[in-house]
């Protein structure tokens, strides 16, 4: 078994499923076997948002909360499972206002069928908004029990300074983690000053794009064709020297150790500094043990110095 992970009080299995993919690219029966199969390999920590997947055709947001909550129910699992969501993006409820967050916490916690959410994230910062204002109404949240941690996405890194000095100064609830954009091929998007903050005040990370799209998984070459709705970003990092490089480090790697590339570049990932839990999501059954054996491998010193040279 997989040592659990510590996001405030929180205990997380070290590899979070991702939901953006239900409702979506995955209906609701396919959904539900990838959450039975990621429940039953140990797995208990599952991310969505307000707004998954307000884009796709015929949907309105909150598809992914929905299956998530109706999941929930039927199985009859809730306490044993870690739900993060997240706030400012859906249609029917953009920013971060104070009347609109608790608005959009409402909203989810009837889709996602419960009495609390686990970990809520600010989606993105909303700069019309001061960050004392947030963090009281977020503080307001935790107070009344219906969140347990908080969290945040993608912000400025002033913004969040301030918002964490806020928090200590004011005595409200603080964030806990933090879900930055982070892979081998994408790691100035958080290593650097919005990693050294990170660790300065104990924020966990729980990266998102962990396997940049798809291609970190190594069903991207040179002229192969891959059924993917996000086949045409994962597949431009083949154009670039780095993901060559990359891609090559991770076939040695994987040999080595036996392990499907996916495997390998999440392992990669949770083995840096901050990172609790990488988010990953499979649309289909066969694209999940990957994932979850992540969680149980351990690359040798070696292995992670080559996967850190060719990502330099």
């Amino acid at each position: 078994m997989a040592d659990m992970k510590k996001i405030g009080d929180l205990d997380v299995f070290p590899l979070c499923l991702g939901g953006n993919v239900f409702g979506w690219t995955a209906g609701k029966e396919r959904s539900f076997e990838i959450l039975d199969a990621y429940a039953a390999a140990g797995g208990n920590f599952v991310d969505t948002s307000d707004s998954y997947m307000a884009s796709a055709p015929g949907n309105s947001g909150g598809e992914s909360e929905t299956i998530i909550g109706e999941w929930t129910r039927t199985r009859g699992n809730r306490d044993d499972v870690v739900i993060a969501t997240k706030v400012g993006r859906h249609p029917d409820r953009m920013g971060l206002s104070p009347a609109n967050i608790k608005a959009a916490a409402d909203d989810s916690l009837r889709r996602l069928r419960t009495d609390r959410i686990d970990l809520y994230f600010t989606h993105f910062d909303d700069p019309s908004v001061p960050v004392g204002e947030i963090m009281t109404v977020l503080d307001e949240l935790v107070t009344a029990g219906k969140v347990r941690q908080i969290a945040v996405s993608n912000i400025e890194l002033d913004r969040l300074e301030a918002s964490l000095e806020f928090s200590e100064r004011e005595g409200t609830a603080r964030y806990t983690a933090i879900q930055p954009h982070y892979n081998l091929v994408s790691r100035d998007t958080y290593e650097g000053p919005r990693r050294d903050l990170a660790e300065r005040h104990g924020l966990a990370a729980v990266p998102y794009y962990g396997l940049a799209s798809g291609f970190l998984t190594g069903k991207y070459r040179p002229g192969a064709k891959v059924d993917s709705v996000r086949a045409g970003r994962a597949a431009g990092h083949l154009e670039t020297e780095r993901g060559r490089r990359v891609l090559a480090a991770l076939d040695i790697v994987a040999e080595e150790q036996g392990a499907a590339v996916a495997t390998v570049a999440l392992a990669w990932l949770a083995a840096q500094p901050t990172v609790a839990a990488p988010i990953a999501s499979a649309r289909t059954l066969e694209q999940l043990p990957p994932l979850v054996e992540a969680a149980r491998t351990a690359l040798t010193d070696d292995q992670l110095k080559r996967l850190t040279d060719a990502s330099a």
